[in-house]
């Protein structure tokens, strides 16, 4: 069985003092740069926004981060500004091994769609062609670690369990915003979709 590390979103601005810090995300990265070695494919995630995006609050009049709206393919959570093209809050962290890296897949680039997922844009349709990538090398198996647990890991990990591949989300090498209860929405939606929790 062939098994890629896919390590989602660590980013400057996940991390303490980044614009959406989720809390305890640059205390993973030694143990996933110890983690890549064990890989011959590992694959990165980059949220990689234009500015004045959809998903952002400020781009609705009378919004805060946080609210959520109604978008043409479904709810939407509306964030601070964040991991804009080209900023240091896009970079990923100084302390993550990006060599060790095969492929980097940049996401949330389409201005009017969200995308929390390696795999596919928030309208569940647009692919983002990692899917692809990884079949041409024949990998069978991903294990996830990364940022975060309930959004962007969730949602990497439920496609790549709908698209076919074994899935495992190492949870000790991920850590979770946990908006309103969505940690434990996301780890029941995982196991719902046979991921495996590690």
């Amino acid at each position: 069985m062939k098994t890629a590390l896919l390590v989602i979103d660590v980013q400057n601005d996940f991390c303490p003092s980044g614009a959406l810090e989720v809390i305890g995300g640059n205390e993973i990265i030694a143990d996933i740069n110890q983690e890549m070695k064990k890989y011959n494919c590992v694959v990165l995630t980059q949220d990689w926004h234009p500015k004045g995006h959809s998903s952002f609050a400020m781009s609705h009049d009378g919004k805060e981060p946080f609210d959520v709206i109604e978008m043409p393919y479904g709810e939407q959570v509306l964030w601070p500004e964040h991991c804009v093209q080209g900023s240091e809050g896009a970079n990923f962290h100084l302390k993550l091994d990006v060599d060790r890296a095969s492929a980097v897949i940049r996401k949330g680039a389409n201005p009017q769609i969200d995308s929390y997922s390696a795999f596919f844009e928030n309208d569940r349709n647009t692919a983002t062609g990692l899917d692809g990538y990884l079949k041409s090398l024949g990998i069978d198996k991903i294990n996830l670690v990364g940022l975060a647990t309930d959004f962007c890991v969730n949602y990497s990990a439920q496609d790549a369990a709908n698209l076919g591949y074994e899935v495992s989300v190492l949870e000790a090498m991920c850590r979770a915003i946990d908006l309103n209860g969505s940690l434990a929405v996301a780890r029941t939606e995982m196991r719902n979709c046979g991921v495996e929790l590690i």
